[in-house]
C-alpha cells in the first residue's frame, strides 16, 4: 500500500463542482470586442483635442532639450533624434487603425439610428394617414347629418305646403286665435 494518506479525490477532478478561481498577482485582461471599442474611441477621441497636441508638443520639446543639454553629460537620442522618430512611427501605426476603429463604430451608430428614425417617420406618416382618413370619414359622417337648421326649413316647407293645401290653418290665423 502507499504511505500516503488518502485524501479523496481533488477539487479540480470533481467534475460535480466548478474549479475554485486561482488568486493571481497578475490582472486578468477582460478586453471584450466592446470593451476595446470603447477603448479606441476615447483614445481618438483624446488624439483630437488641443489637450493632446499641447502634451505632446512639450513632450518634443523636453526631449529635444534633454538631448541637446544633456543630465549630467548623457545624451541618449542625438541629433537627428532617431529614437523620437521611432516613438512617432509607432504611434502613428497604432494611432490610425484605433481612429479607424472608432470612426467604424461611429458609422454603425449612426445606420442604427437612420434606420430608427426611418421607422419613427413611416409611423408617423402611417399615424397621420389614419387620422387623415379618420378625419375625413366624419366630415362626410357630418354631412349626412341632418342639422338643426335642415329640420327647421324641412319643417317650414312641410307647414307651408299643409297651409297650401288648406290641411291646417295658416300660421298667421293660428297666432291671432290664440
Amino acid at each position: 500500500m502507499s504511505d500516503q494518506p488518502s485524501r479523496g479525490p481533488r477539487r479540480t477532478d470533481r467534475l460535480d463542482q466548478p474549479r475554485e478561481q486561482r488568486a493571481s498577482l497578475l490582472p486578468r485582461p477582460t478586453l471584450t470586442e466592446e470593451s476595446f471599442g470603447v477603448l479606441a474611441e476615447k483614445f481618438a477621441r483624446f488624439m483630437g483635442t488641443a489637450k493632446f497636441l499641447v502634451y505632446m508638443t512639450l513632450f518634443i520639446i523636453v526631449w529635444i532639450v534633454l538631448n541637446v543639454v544633456g543630465i549630467y553629460g548623457f545624451k541618449w537620442d542625438t541629433y537627428p533624434f532617431i529614437l523620437l522618430n521611432l516613438f512617432f512611427s509607432t504611434q502613428a501605426s497604432y494611432a490610425a487603425p484605433l481612429i479607424l476603429l472608432a470612426q467604424n463604430r461611429q458609422a454603425d451608430r449612426d445606420r442604427v439610428s437612420v434606420e430608427q428614425d426611418r421607422a419613427r417617420d413611416e409611423r408617423n406618416l402611417a399615424d397621420t394617414e389614419y387620422l387623415t382618413r379618420e378625419v375625413a370619414s366624419l366630415r362626410l359622417a357630418l354631412r349626412e347629418q341632418a342639422t338643426r337648421d335642415f329640420v327647421r326649413s324641412e319643417l317650414r316647407d312641410l307647414l307651408g305646403e299643409l297651409e297650401e293645401r288648406h290641411l291646417i290653418a295658416p300660421r298667421d290665423e293660428a297666432r291671432s286665435a290664440e
